[in-house]
């Protein structure tokens, strides 16, 4: 559970109603369903117009990463890289075919079997590379399902608060349905604004770091192989992999000096 994610949504969230509430307003007012279907409805119909249909479904079903994310344990990758360095530093690098069996990781399960089947190392790095590449683009067009919702949302509650102003034009002859009729057509407003700032803008950006991390995680399950195929000392290939990690939890590798 990402702790930070719950926590701001909830900050956000709470401290709009809590100065609305303070300032005499009631939720009530902004519970209008009308104006919900209206942003919602014309969001979505844009983001389906812009975006693949695959593409979107994999974004909704992606934005479980922003609240819960498994914690990717470079470490243990390292350790299990070092191990196999050791192994094929004594026994030969065929010898890890043995050891495929226990790796569970597709993309570093693929390095290895390329290894073993005595791929040359530029070539080994040209294809994961190639496969870093294209997971990388497909990832890249997530967030910006999230970024496009984001720009869109606002758009939509304008329309919604100004078809809500058209009916209330019908019934000027009622001062009192004429303010009551324009507090609910901006109640779309704050629905289009507050999906795109409090929901997918930040869901965005969450997701970019959920990917860069995931990515940073492959480019050293490959570069650890590689180095196993150069013959790199197994307390080099350690140290070089370490990097890797200090680049994706910097705040861990100042804590330790």
């Amino acid at each position: 559970m990402d702790k930070s994610s719950f926590g701001g949504i909830v900050l956000a969230i709470g401290g709009i109603l809590t100065g609305m509430m303070m300032e005499g307003g009631n939720i009530r007012q902004i519970l209008q369903p009308t104006a919900a279907i209206i942003v919602l409805g014309g969001t979505i119909g844009a983001i389906l117009l812009q975006f693949p249909l695959r593409t979107v479904i994999k974004a909704v079903k992606q934005l479980a990463l922003v609240f819960f994310s498994k914690e990717q344990d470079g470490s243990a990758q390292i350790t299990q890289l070092v191990e196999f360095a050791n192994k094929a530093r004594r026994t030969g690098i065929v010898s890890l075919d043995a050891d495929l069996g226990e790796v569970h990781e597709p993309f570093l399960k693929q390095a290895l079997m390329l290894a073993v089947d005595g791929t040359d190392p530029a070539e080994l790095r040209k294809i994961m590379q190639l496969e870093l590449d294209n997971q990388g683009e497909n990832d890249e067009r997530i967030p910006q399902v999230f970024e496009s919702a984001g720009g869109y949302a606002p758009t939509v509650g304008i329309i919604g608060a100004v078809l809500g102003l058209i009916q209330v034009m019908q019934h000027l002859d009622d001062i009192n349905e004429v303010g009551r009729g324009i507090a609910v057509a901006f109640v779309a407003t704050i629905y289009g604004v507050g999906l795109a700032n409090l929901i997918c803008l930040p869901s965005a950006g969450k997701l970019k770091i959920r990917h860069r991390e995931e990515q940073i995680q492959k480019e050293m399950m490959l570069e650890g192989v590689i180095s196993i195929m150069e013959g790199m000392n197994p307390r080099m290939v350690e140290l070089k992999l370490k990097t890797f990690l200090s680049e994706q939890h910097p705040e861990t590798e100042a804590a330790k000096t």
